[in-house]
């Protein structure tokens, strides 16, 4: 059994000389905003959710980009409203929201 029933991994990588990153687009700032939610609604700690950083994830051009494991899907996002929706449907659900899937 996982320590965790979802991880996600948000790209907070940043790329030199104006090439496209998740890093230009508020990733690490809208990583910290979902860490924060998950905590406030008791979905972080062991058997539940767990939210983390990560480097490049290969797929810059697509926008910011997080993965949420086990079920491997990717997600890009623009706001917090974007985050509330992976959260509450995804996390708290586990319900794929497909207008953000890519």
């Amino acid at each position: 059994m996982s320590y965790y029933e979802r991880h996600v991994f948000f790209c907070t990588n940043r790329r030199e000389q104006g090439a496209a990153c998740c890093a230009g687009h508020g990733a690490q700032e809208l990583r910290d905003y979902a860490k924060q939610r998950i905590k406030a609604l008791g979905l972080d700690g062991k058997g539940k959710v767990r939210v983390n950083s990560a480097g490049c994830l290969g797929r810059c051009d697509e926008g910011p980009t997080l993965v949420v494991y086990p079920e491997a899907v990717w997600y890009t996002y623009v706001d917090q409203a974007d985050i509330d929706d992976i959260v509450e449907q995804h996390l708290r659900h586990g319900r794929v929201v497909e207008r953000l899937r890519i």
